[in-house]
């Protein structure tokens, strides 16, 4: 690749029209489908689209909406089995020029995680890389796949089960009358 697709990508704000959207399309070729997939950790990345416009909000803020899809190859957590998943979504950020703050040492997060501050430029690829990481399945689990129960103990002493962890397991035991009382 002669440069990052995010350079080629990026729009400059003080080029984007206030008056009117601004459509983008990024499909990225398949040296970089490659690239993404192996700094997002998968095993492939296929049909990666981002479509969407960037459009004002007020004077100096920006909002980019779009459509995501992509299908992505991982490993199951239970077999190591190719695992394909196919994702579509809606995403939205939203650039603010002026992001407020806060002096203290300890603050909450904010629970919008959609805003991004301003910059010179807004670049869709850098926000479907960050979409496609933020949508990729965590535990991607083939179909049937099961973790099957695994018993470990000392020489000569009884593995403890999952039955035998739960606290009122043995409730019922207690509860039928023994031999004794008869």
């Amino acid at each position: 690749m002669s440069s990052h697709p995010s350079e080629t990508t990026a729009l400059r704000v003080a080029e984007l029209p206030q008056n009117r959207p601004t459509q983008f399309s990024v499909v990225p070729d398949a040296d970089t489908l490659r690239a993404i997939a192996h700094d997002l950790g998968v095993d492939t990345l296929r049909k990666l689209r981002f479509e969407g416009e960037i459009k004002a909000r007020g004077k100096r803020d920006w909002t980019l909406t779009g459509k995501l899809g992509f299908t992505v190859v991982q490993p199951c957590v239970v077999t190591l089995e190719p695992v394909i998943s196919r994702i579509d979504t809606q995403v939205e950020r939203l650039f603010l020029a002026h992001i407020a703050t806060p002096e203290e040492e300890e603050v909450e997060m904010a629970e919008d995680d959609n805003v991004d501050e301003l910059g010179e430029t807004i670049s869709p690829f850098d926000v479907m890389v960050e979409s496609v990481a933020l949508h990729l399945p965590q535990y991607p689990r083939k179909d049937g796949a099961e973790l099957g129960q695994s018993l470990h103990a000392e020489p000569g002493t009884k593995p403890m089960t999952d039955e035998d962890t739960r606290p009122f397991a043995g409730l019922a035991d207690l509860m039928k009358p023994s031999d004794k009382d008869t």
